[in-house]
């Protein structure tokens, strides 16, 4: 006589296997779709900057390409001496047409008419304005005799217990020194990720913990929102 208890017993054994087997097969699949997902974004990551950079930087070059070929004369210009279009002929033009003009300006006549369109410059409104800002701000980059910044500080900011790392440009002097009690410090306050914009705060020198890391070391932590630490130094206990 056959059991039927015990095929039963069998028949759920045999179901709780097979339900085991899939639940297995399940997690190891959302495992590999896991990986296969930290993969795809990882790529993403890892390819996007390098490709975006490339492509905007192809894309530069071919419009001051065009943008050269645009202004020589018709005669001179880069079709008429190479048989197909090659990408950066015209950043090398311009560029060599910088240096001319820079040696130029280098010369007694070049700084006399530099300083004569200055002057013509500083005469119209408006345009004196924008051209002392940028004249201003290109200095600041290029000019390897100036620093933007000179050292990195932490400071509490906006209230007490809450600290923030800050860039000083220099002590305060003129009329704001004037007005205020105690000797103070300019300090730039740059934004994550954008470091070029933030705000300019006046904090009393006494407030302030001078760092050993750099400028540079310093825009890297706050651009990477923290992930880009600087190496430790030697810290003064």
């Amino acid at each position: 006589m056959v059991d039927r208890k015990a095929i039963i017993e069998r028949a759920k054994k045999i179901n709780e296997i097979k339900r085991k087997r899939l639940e297995k097969e399940k997690e190891v699949f959302m495992q590999l779709g896991a990986k296969l997902r930290a993969y795809l974004f990882t790529g993403i990551l890892v390819t996007a900057p390098v490709a975006i950079t490339f492509y905007l930087a192809y894309k530069f070059i071919l419009w001051v390409d065009g943008l050269v070929n645009e202004i020589l004369p018709p005669q001179y210009q880069l079709d008429n001496y190479f048989s197909m279009s090659i990408p950066g002929i015209g950043l090398i033009v311009l560029i060599l047409f910088l240096m001319l003009v820079g040696m130029f300006a280098a010369g007694f006549l070049g700084r006399f008419f530099i300083r004569l369109g200055e002057w013509f410059v500083a005469k119209v409104p408006l345009i004196s304005s924008v051209y002392s800002l940028l004249k201003q701000i290109f200095e600041t980059v290029f000019s390897s005799k100036t620093q933007a910044f000179k050292k990195v500080v932490m400071l509490e900011y906006p209230r007490k217990g809450i600290w923030i790392l800050g860039l000083v440009s220099a002590d305060l002097h003129g009329e704001v020194e004037a007005k205020l009690p105690e000797p103070m410090i300019n300090v730039f306050i740059p934004t994550t990720p954008n470091p070029t914009s933030g705000f300019l705060i006046f904090v009393p020198k006494k407030d302030v913990i001078e760092l050993e890391m750099s400028v540079e070391e310093a825009i890297k932590f706050i651009v990477s929102g923290g992930l880009v630490e600087p190496k430790i130094k030697n810290i003064k206990s």
